[in-house]
């Protein structure tokens, strides 16, 4: 009956106005013919009611004015906005990410039209540069999402790897903060994740304040923010979410986060806070995340944990909490993550830890835990992610490691476990990344046993005492998991390993610190078009297996300390790439194709036989940072082009050579210029 009465009702709505519906096709229009914008735009056609298009709703008064826009998330393609999106003057929503405008600018006018939108989300963004002003004047707008998307994979205590899905020149830069909000006083949530602060001080903070006293959500990470955290925050009442994890804040965190009685999210990692933690903050009964994460100077101890509380999140990993573990965390029947740091804690776990049935992320770092993995821990059943790092845990894994079967991640690196890996974890059919480096386990492993787990992505091995082998590669290699990032560095491995020809989505390969000899196999370098890092260095390779222009899209290759004779390969495709050739016997430069280089920022080519005169081709590559080509026998004169280049190009390094000419004196490393 329900669905009847709505479908009477469309039919007696008004058809969408003649211009709104123009406008919309010349936005159509602006976007490229293929397989996304077909679907997207599929009931998009003349002569049709637009206000029943997909993305489009119009407003129920009669007028036949498009109130809704939503394009998100289509894959559209296109070389910029249309500013046919400005003339649907009566827009309340639009959301226009997830889209490929191809970095370029947003519109500088325009948007100023659009005075009754209230939802405005161009996340994750493809644009790149400014903000446009117009947009700082949307007086109603209740939401604001400009943020790039992203998650945090924990690798190393002091290091996080950030994945997003946008190119790193995509996204909004030197925004003047203060401007932005100025006139946004019905602002409810704002998420800026990625947008990067001109007036990153003390100055954003009271804008905010001044600005939008009825924010809730408040999203600011990596946006290179600085200075404290003011104290006028508290003067917002509504706040519900405090994300500002990732800046440059400093100083210590205020106690007024206990009081925000709305608070429920509160997320302060990998800054540079300091001082004593209020453990009051813990008892605030609607917070369910607590992150001070990665603030190594910040110190404090747990309270006793209320049945009543709410936390889900609780993560301590890389501060210098101490003392006991109180045995009432088992009150905390709804936790789903926790992260601590065993530095400063007694040197086992609580028993009690194990009774956090819920739980589905246990992270655990610190020289301070000893002996060997807790018996407790299998009887965590739900856990999805477990990591042990940077601690004093020994012996062999145990075989009920293979009872947790709902794992997806399990990250073992830099402790001390040692034995055989046990074949247990080729029960956990669930896993997407196994991380076992900097450990002590030993024996012979087989590369495809490793094919058995179905959604395998990320796996390393890397300096163990193990010596990896391909072990049986027949048809079942062809339909293996399809594994994104590999990691073999020091695995003793004395052959290229065949495991991998028919891994075609490998974005990220360490095989460094091996004795694999000869040449790379042909097949290599046309199996992985899009392989963002490859590190074959330290190895004994001869030949590249391939001609100079390698069939690769790249950031990072690293081939040093082999024996590569012939001329230097170069990438077909890079942007901000690293290339590193140093310690080969590579021979001569590809002058032909050095115009690939265009988006190279590094280049070394030192400790190689080199000869003839520096290319003067060089100076095209705008982009470049570092150029190394020191100890090889080149000679004849400097290209004169390359002290053009010097703000741009840092360090030039042409010592060892036989060459002529003087240096600019504003690069970085003079001293790299003196023995020539």
């Amino acid at each position: 009956m329900l669905l009847l009465l709505q479908a009477r009702l469309a039919q007696s709505l008004p058809p969408c106005s003649p211009d709104q519906a123009t406008a919309l096709l010349q936005l159509k229009r602006s976007f490229t013919v293929n397989s996304a914008s077909a679907t997207a735009f599929r009931s998009w056609r003349a002569g049709t009611d637009c206000c029943r298009w997909t993305g489009v709703r119009c407003d129920g008064g009669g007028s036949g004015r498009v109130t809704s826009l939503d394009l998100g998330g289509r894959g559209l393609q296109s070389g910029g906005l249309d500013a046919a999106v400005f003339s649907l003057t009566s827009l309340r929503y639009l959301n226009l990410g997830g889209n490929d405008f191809n970095a370029s600018q947003l519109p500088a006018t325009g948007f100023e039209r659009l005075t009754e939108l209230t939802h405005l989300s161009i996340s994750p963004p493809s644009f790149a540069g400014q903000v446009p002003a117009g947009i700082g004047r949307l007086t109603n707008l209740v939401s604001l999402d400009l943020s790039t998307r992203f998650y945090v994979i924990n690798q190393e205590d002091d290091r996080a790897d950030i994945m997003a899905p946008s190119f790193p020149n995509w996204g909004f830069w030197k925004v003047d903060f203060v401007r932005l909000v100025a006139n946004l006083g019905n602002l409810r949530e704002l998420y800026l994740g990625f947008v990067y602060m001109s007036n990153g001080g003390e100055g954003w903070c009271n804008a905010l304040v001044n600005s939008t006293p009825k924010i809730q959500v408040l999203s600011l990470p990596f946006c290179k923010i600085s200075g404290p955290i003011c104290q006028s925050l508290f003067s917002l009442p509504y706040l519900s979410v405090v994300d500002l994890q990732e800046n440059d804040l400093y100083g210590p965190i205020p106690e007024f986060f206990a009081d925000l009685s709305s608070l429920g999210v509160l997320q302060l990692s990998r800054n540079k806070l300091e001082g004593l933690f209020p453990a009051r903050i813990f008892q605030n009964r609607k917070l369910t995340t607590v992150d001070i994460s990665y603030n190594y100077e910040i110190y404090g101890s747990f309270p006793n944990f209320s049945p009543n509380s709410s936390l889900i999140n609780l993560h301590l990993s890389g501060t210098k909490f101490s003392g006991q573990i109180p045995t009432s965390i088992s009150n905390l029947t709804g936790l789903k993550e926790l992260g601590l740091s065993a530095n400063d804690f007694p040197t086992e776990l609580p028993s009690s830890l194990g009774m956090l049935k819920s739980l589905n992320l246990l992270e655990v770092s610190g020289q301070g835990l000893v002996g060997s993995m807790p018996a407790w821990i299998t009887n965590l059943t739900s856990l999805t992610e477990l990591q042990f790092s940077n601690c004093g845990l020994s012996g062999s894994l145990p075989s009920s490691i293979g009872n947790l079967r709902n794992l997806r991640r399990l990250s073992l690196f830099k402790c001390s476990f040692s034995g055989n890996i046990p074949l247990q974890i080729f029960n956990l059919t669930q896993l997407r990344s196994l991380e076992l480096p900097i450990n002590n386990f030993v024996g012979t492993v087989e590369l495809t046993s490793f094919w058995r787990l179905p959604y395998l992505s990320d796996l390393d091995l890397s300096n163990n005492k193990i010596s990896v082998v391909d072990g049986v590669v027949n048809d079942s290699v062809v339909r293996s998991p399809k594994v994104a990032e590999l990691s073999l560095a020091s695995c003793n491995i004395s052959k290229f390993p065949n495991a991998l020809k028919h891994q075609d989505e490998l974005h990220v390969i360490d095989l460094s610190n091996n004795q694999m000899h000869g040449a790379i196999p042909p097949w290599a370098w046309e199996t992985w078009k899009e392989l963002f890092f490859l590190d074959l260095s330290n190895n004994k390779f001869t030949s590249l297996g391939h001609d100079t222009l390698l069939p690769l899209y790249t950031r990072y290759i690293n081939l040093s300390y082999n024996m590569f004779e012939g001329p230097i390969p170069i990438p077909k495709e890079s942007t901000d790439s690293q290339l590193d050739y140093s310690n080969n016997r590579f021979s001569s430069m590809p002058f032909d194709l050095i115009p690939y280089l265009a988006g190279t920022l590094s280049l070394k080519v030192s400790m190689n036989n080199v000869s003839g005169e520096v290319p003067s081709t060089f100076c095209t590559v705008k982009s470049l940072q570092i150029l190394d080509l020191s100890y090889n026998i080149l000679n004849g004169s400097i290209p004169s082009c390359l002290m053009e280049n010097s703000s741009t190009l840092k360090i030039l390094n042409l010592r060892g050579n036989e060459l002529r000419g003087e240096l600019p004196h504003n690069m970085k490393e003079a001293s790299a210029f003196k023995s020539m």
